[in-house]
């Protein structure tokens, strides 16, 4: 296993990294990096990229990112390190449990359409699903996704969320369609902001676990309407738990 600290592989950030529209630098870049962070594209401690591959990815100065970095810096989510192995780096997310970032992120959820936002979700990754069995999977990507699978399996608790997360980008870059996984990298970040508010219940991870098998499964043998039927399942599960909790 490579060193948690090194940048995440370029394929996985060009699902959220782009080059921003010129008038607001600042802010479209300060919203995919925390995409980044919230989808767990880096892990806790891992390190952003280097400033200037940033920088050229999202199509901005290095003035104007490191104005990014350092907003980041003071809500305490990013540290920056000095030395040889210096850079900046993402905190722990359990960072997010502090009075004054849990009250940030409780309202910021507030103003999501909690219906909407799940049934979005359910759309692309049914689609997603359907699409990737459908279509078949070369041999490297095959083994992608069992990776995907194989990682949340022996996740730690602390870890799962982020596995997840990963598992389900696997499958909708998978699916072939670059405009689907930026939508769904979307989505899913707004799912996570949800998730960080409702309690890991071992019994739901191990339900969610049997059902992230049984999609791969479908998905590797072509079978698209248990695929679909799958992930929906799946989707309405996760909507139930987080409607629970939090409507």
């Amino acid at each position: 296993m490579g060193d948690i600290r090194e940048a995440v592989p370029g394929d996985r950030l060009a699902t959220v990294l782009r080059p921003v529209r010129a008038g607001n630098g600042f802010e479209e870049a300060l919203e995919q990096i925390l995409q980044v962070i919230r989808l767990g594209l880096v892990p806790e401690g891992g390190r952003l990229p280097a400033e200037r591959e940033l920088a050229e990815r999202l199509g901005v100065s290095r003035v104007t990112l490191r104005d990014v970095l350092k907003v980041l810096q003071d809500e305490g989510l990013l540290e920056s390190r000095r030395g040889r192995y210096g850079g900046t780096f993402v905190t722990q997310r359990t960072a997010l449990g502090g009075g004054g970032a849990q009250g940030e992120l409780r309202r910021r959820i507030a103003k999501v359409d909690l219906v909407d936002t799940l049934r979005f979700r359910e759309v692309l990754e049914v689609g997603a699903a359907g699409l990737c069995a459908e279509e078949g999977l070369a041999e490297e990507q095959a083994g992608r996704l069992r990776e995907a699978l194989a990682a949340t399996r022996d996740a730690p608790l602390a870890d799962y969320r982020r596995c997840d997360t990963m598992l389900h980008l696997t499958l909708v870059e998978l699916s072939g369609s670059p405009t689907l996984a930026t939508r769904y990298a979307a989505v899913r970040a707004t799912v996570n902001d949800l998730l960080d508010c409702i309690p890991l219940l071992v019994r739901n991870l191990e339900h969610s676990q049997q059902q992230h098998t049984a999609l791969v499964e479908a998905v590797l043998e072509g079978d698209a309407d248990t695929a679909r039927e799958v992930m929906r399942e799946h989707c309405v599960g996760t909507a139930a738990l987080l409607r629970g909790f939090l409507a």
